[in-house]
């Protein structure tokens, strides 16, 4: 049986209007009412009519999407988080899945989206060439990577905010000796790594630690780059007594990499991730979290909204709320291993 805006509205206990709003990003709708109603949408498998849509709008009814790499946990869950939204809406989604050199510099000379979409959700961070290409559509584009842009709505985190409160954690505990494992290799152009290492080094420098750039290791975003990176911090001659991992998935590698050595998490060494992954909290992780599928389903709200209203231009940055979590993974250092 087809499911209709009706059914969704009776779920929700609302009007089929203020459903029809929440679905399309248009205001007078509650940020928690529209969550109910979206993920009401999603449970029943509700969809609004494409071609009716169509018809109306003279629009494709399709949004453009861009990654660098889609089969990444926090690329992956920000799509499926946007899809929904636009799929409840009425609205495809045509991905381009940019993960080497060579497939994004075919993808901005010959700009296969052109004509094809009424927005652009671009997960990687492109370069000002690439940004004016992407500018040259003419139709909303929304990212939830890097700072602000000309052009673009940008929902993000304060990423060295976050560092800050990880590294700063360590340092409290007592550590001198805070190891981190970054991602600074890949995706092209992508600040995290950047924004996420001033963090690092803010709370060093605030500390009076003298940073050792033979503590900082390239994890490239990967369980199996942070195991690697973490048997290069274990080689070294005075190795660190806690980690900074710039992902939850880098951690992972390095409480591997710890178990292969045969040592101890946190009684020989501490171990913080960032992101939250969902497996963070099965494994004990000490974290910082970022509300990963909120940002998707946020930029598509708000792209969305650009759509129902073409003249009121990009929305404000938006940045979504973090927080640390102390879990399992993090003590105070052991004097014989503190140098």
């Amino acid at each position: 049986m087809t499911v209709s805006i009706t059914d969704v509205a009776e779920a929700t206990g609302v009007s089929a209007s203020t459903v029809s709003r929440a679905l399309r990003g248009r205001p007078g709708v509650s940020e928690e009412m529209r969550a109910r109603i979206v993920a009401a949408a999603a449970e029943l498998g509700y969809t609004a009519s494409r071609s009716a849509s169509s018809l109306a709008s003279g629009r494709t009814c399709t949004i453009g999407v861009v990654v660098p790499y889609v089969g990444r946990w926090f690329f992956g869950t920000v799509l499926d988080a946007a899809e929904k939204v636009f799929s409840a809406a009425g609205y495809d989604v045509l991905l381009y899945n940019l993960g080497s050199p060579e497939a994004r510099k075919r993808f901005f000379t010959k700009l296969p989206i052109r004509k094809r979409v009424d927005a652009v959700l671009s997960l990687l961070i492109p370069d000002p060439e690439e940004a004016t290409a992407l500018r040259s559509l003419d139709v909303p584009l929304a990212t939830t990577v890097g700072g602000a842009r000309p052009g673009f709505t940008v929902v993000g985190i304060d990423d060295r905010g976050g560092a800050e409160s990880a590294v700063r954690h360590l340092v409290n505990l007592g550590h001198r000796r805070v190891g981190m494992i970054s991602g600074a290799s890949e995706p092209l152009h992508w600040t995290t790594p950047l924004d996420r290492r001033r963090g690092y080094l803010d709370v060093l420098a605030d500390a009076g630690i003298e940073p050792d750039p033979a503590l900082e290791t390239d994890g490239a975003y990967t369980v199996e780059g942070g195991e690697r990176a973490m048997s290069e911090l274990l080689a070294l001659r005075h190795p660190p007594t806690a980690v900074f991992a710039q992902s939850d998935e880098m951690a992972m590698g390095a409480l591997r990499a710890l178990r292969r050595h045969r040592l101890r998490v946190p009684d020989d060494v501490s171990v913080v991730g960032f992101d939250d992954h969902e497996l963070s909290e099965v494994i004990g992780l000490t974290t910082v979290a970022q509300p990963v599928a909120a940002q998707g389903r946020e930029a598509a709200r708000l792209l969305l909204a650009q759509l129902d209203d073409p003249d009121a231009g990009p929305a404000d940055p938006v940045e979504m709320p973090i927080r640390f979590i102390l879990r399992e993974t993090t003590a105070p250092p052991h004097s014989r291993r503190q140098r």
